[in-house]
Formats: C-alpha cells, structure tokens, sequence
C-alpha cells in the first residue's frame, strides 16, 4: 500500500499519551470492560493485521518488556498458538514485576504452552533465527514510557532491530515517545505499527514516521459514547490533508473578474536570490491570485519576464527612489502581502521589512517566510518596549498575519536551539503562536498549524509530502500558494491549512510521477493548479 494511501485512511483524531490512558481507565471504570478484556482484544486485533498482512507467517518471535504492552504480547502468543502459528515468547523484561493483567497474560501464555524464553539466554538466541514465515512482534514498551530506555532494553531493541523479518509493534514502536514522536534513547523500528483505542500525536511527526512504518488503529470495539464524551471529543491535534481540506476554497462565479480574485505582493529577491521571490509569485499566479506583483532587485526583472509575463514585476530600486509614497502605494494597493523569500539581512532589507509592517493595515493578510523571519528577531532584539508574559513588542505581535518557520528559523524566533524545538515540535508551535500571535506553521514532517480560536489555540497536523521535497525552493512556492488563497478570501487559518495540503499533495504526485530524488519546487506549479482547480 502507498504511504500516502495508508495515512488517507487514519483517523483525523489524535490524542496524548495522558488522553489515551484516560479513555482506557473510562472504559473500564464507567462501562465495565476489564483491563484483562481490553488486552484480549488488542491481542487479537494486531494478530489478525499480522496473519492479513503476512498470510504466510507460521512463526511470531514476540518480544516483551515488564508492562501492559507485554501482557497484549503473551496473550498474541497465546492466540497463535490456538490458530496454529508457533509463538516464541522472549522477555526482556522482569516477569516479577509484571502488573495484574500482563501477570494474568502470562499464565495464559505458559497454559497455552508456549515457550518463554530470556531474550539473551542461549535458547532465546537460538530462537530468534529467523525465516520467511516469522514475523517479530515488539511488545516491550507501551505508552507509559516517561524517560530515556534503560540500556537493558536498549539492547532488546538494538537485537529486535538486527533481526532479518517484518516488525510489528503493540500500540507503538517502542522507545518512541507517544507526545512528541521522538527516540528516547533507541526505538525500534516497525514494518507495521497497531494503534489500540486512539492514534497517538507522537506517531505522525518528529522521528514518529520513520520508526512506525505502516500504520493502522483499532478503537477495540469501545463504545461510541466514549468518543462523544469530555476526552474523546477533544483531541490534542486535528488531521488534515488533501481530503479534508480541497473543499475550502470555493467556485468562482461566472462573472468574476480579476478583482474578485485578489492581488498578492511579494517582497524579496534581493541580489543573487531572485529565484526564491519568483518561485513565491509564480505560485501565487498557479494558485489563482488575480493579480501577481513583485517588489524585487532591477538585476532579476529580465529573468521574470522571460519567464512568467503575467508576473508585474517592480523594482527596489524604483521603489527606494520614489520614498514613502512609492512602497505605500504598492502595500495598500495588495490584498496579501508575502515577503521574505530571498529577501536577504541587509540594513535595507531590515528597515523594508519595518516599512511594511508600518505600512501595512492591522487586517491586511501577511505572510512572514524565510528571510522575513530571522529579520523579525533582529527586529524584536531593537525594540527597547517589552511586552507581557513574554510576547513580542507592539506591532510585533499580530492577530492576522501567517509565520512559515523551519524548525531552524523557529529556533530563532523562540530563541532556543533547533534541538530544543524538534524535542517537542508540538510545544514549540505552540510557544510561536503565543509569542507572535497570527496563525504559525511549523514546516517538517508532520508540519504542525496552530491558530487561536476563541481563545484556545488550536493544532493540525498535516500528513501530505515527503522526503523529495528536501530542496530548495519549496518553501517559497508555500508562500505563495498561501499568499494567493488569503487574496481569494479564505481566513488565514484555513488559507494555511489548504496550502500546507495542496503543498504536500502536489509533491507527491510529483514524485509519483517520476520520483522523489531530483524533485524541484517548480514541477508543483502545475499540480497546485491542477489540485485547486479539482476542489
């Protein structure tokens, strides 16, 4: 299956670590399901997906840790046992300290005669050869991991993960964290993770990806009224994707004209970086902005109209020239402004960027990216007024404006390390959104929208793209693309959210079509016209 298609498929619902073992501790408190019977279950659901996916597999090595995960890993053995398939337990764990349940588990396991074996003993290595008929299972760690793996079980996985046959972990990968998706010290990697009651956030972003592999989710037949109550009603984080999202943006009438569909100016291309600014307005032209202007350096003003005459493009030079009344023009005339790609950190381009943000009406639509960001932190370390509660300066801080940061720029923007940022990308988008206010993306896998709504902030996580669009350039088309549906009219919250989908979409099918290695920003251009034209 596609990756693609296999995450089109997932719940749109994801839920913290805390969540999730609350909606367990629910179901068994106020309905009755015994914590034994809900380790019966996520038994048999991971063992049917193991016995669908791999037909052939007559041998599971599972592997167990000293939790609930590892009671769902004895009763699978024991199941298999049942249907036929041998079952070779190896615990890594101590069974002294295994909890009621996975203690329950494990009897049922010795009943049902299947072997249990300590990992690392002579027989548990001489178990552990494996063939086309094995299928491993990770039942070491669950979700209740709080630190880094304890260097035993960090052996475990480091074994776990030599080993020549498919992965299939319990509920998720263990030593991946549930709430951040990042590797607590070692994490194994999974062919196929089995998702029981909720899909955890951790899973989708980070190191999450790598490590799951395919991914399905199994509610374990909880009842509905679960979903409709306090927890399950609110999850931690929206799913979006093109699915969710291409029904934003809607038809035009048959009298529309140019006006009707906005004017996007883009901001940027300084000396030797003009392409980043042409890409931007280039997008911002595909995504159907009525009118494209572009404020950039006299040198690049050839090349764009070579390339894309449709484009209005203006001059820096002209525009210095003219003063005030010349960029005034310019900012009021524009329904979005987007400024920053290949604006460059020049004296001039620092006191543009401060021109703008003068200029520009408190709801005019404007979208920060790439040089414009680090330009906003020069901008902040000037001002001598502070704000409350650590929020940027007056007119630093904006209710409507659009901030794209790579994790590297939001390091700056919080003014931290980019470690500190990918250990938590969901605290760290929302440090940005509180600091700066406006609705801010945090570019990566699983990129990461948050906005306030009613005075709670708000969390998406878009599970569109991949790895070909580790090149130059994309995140200038992103800007424009976003740019050119807040010209259309859509709030930014959904403008964002829709490009960040068509963005990631356009790129797969790009890829699709002839791979991800050598995929350039350019060759979405005609699949972002394409997807918001299908809409």
């Amino acid at each position: 299956m596609e990756r693609s298609e296999s995450l089109a498929r997932l719940p749109r619902n994801l839920y913290t670590a805390d969540q999730v073992r609350a909606l367990d501790r629910q179901a068994i408190e106020e309905y009755g399901i015994s914590g034994f019977e809900l380790m019966m279950r996520a038994a048999a659901s991971v063992l049917a997906h193991v016995l669908q996916r791999w037909p052939q597999a007559r041998r599971l090595l599972v592997f167990t840790g000293s939790g609930n995960n590892a009671g769902d890993g004895y009763l699978l053995a024991a199941l298999a046992h049942e249907k036929g398939v041998r079952a070779v337990v190896l615990e890594a764990g101590d069974p002294a300290r295994l909890g009621l349940d996975a203690a329950r588990a494990r009897t049922r396991a010795l009943a049902a005669q299947v072997p249990l074996l300590t990992h690392d003993s002579p027989q548990g290595l001489q178990a552990c050869e494996s063939g086309a008929d094995t299928v491993v299972i990770d039942a070491l760690l669950g979700i209740g991991l709080t630190g880094p793996v304890r260097p035993e079980l960090q052996q475990a996985i480091a074994f776990l993960n030599a080993l020549q046959a498919p992965v299939v972990a319990i509920d998720i990968p263990s030593g991946l964290c549930p709430d951040t998706g990042v590797v607590q010290g070692a994490a194994v990697r999974a062919t196929l993770t089995v998702c029981c009651i909720a899909l955890k956030q951790g899973l989708l972003t980070a190191q999450g990806p790598d490590h799951s592999g395919e991914l399905v989710v199994d509610d374990l037949g909880l009842p509905p009224a679960l979903w409709r109550g306090a927890i399950g009603a609110a999850p931690a984080v929206h799913r979006v994707d093109i699915h969710s999202e291409s029904g934003l943006l809607q038809s035009r009438a048959l009298g529309a004209h140019k006006g009707h569909a906005g004017q996007v100016l883009v901001i940027g291309g300084d000396t030797g970086m003009g392409g980043a600014a042409l890409l931007a307005a280039e997008a911002a032209g595909r995504a159907g902005a009525g009118i494209v202007r572009l404020l950039t350096r006299q040198q690049h003003v050839p090349a764009v109209l070579a390339r894309r005459p449709e484009i209005m493009a203006q001059t820096m030079e002209s525009v210095e020239t003219g003063g005030d009344h010349a960029l005034r023009a310019l900012v009021r005339a524009a329904t979005a402004i987007v400024i920053g790609p290949g604006l460059g950190d020049s004296p001039r381009a620092r006191q543009l960027l401060r021109e703008v943000l003068g200029m520009a009406r408190p709801e005019q639509a404007l979208v920060l990216d790439a040089d414009a960001l680090n330009l906003l932190v020069q901008a902040q370390q000037e001002r001598t007024d502070t704000a409350p509660s650590g929020l940027a300066p007056h007119g630093l801080h904006r209710r409507e404006w659009v901030l794209t940061p790579h994790p590297g720029e939001a390091a700056r923007l919080l003014g931290c390390t980019t470690a500190a940022i990918q250990a938590d990308r969901f605290a760290a988008v929302r440090a940005l959104q509180a600091r700066w206010g406006g609705v801010v993306l945090l570019k990566g896998l699983g990129s990461l929208i948050c906005h306030e709504s009613e005075g709670e902030q708000q969390l998406r996580l878009c599970t569109e793209g991949n790895p070909g669009m580790a090149s130059g350039g994309m995140g200038d088309v992103l800007a424009g693309l976003t740019g050119a549906l807040l010209a259309q009219g859509l709030p930014a919250p959904q403008a964002l959210s829709l490009a960040v989908c068509v963005h990631g979409e356009a790129a797969d099918l790009a890829a699709q079509a002839d791979g991800e290695r050598g995929l350039l920003a350019s060759d979405l251009l005609p699949h972002i016209r394409h997807l918001l034209n299908r809409s």
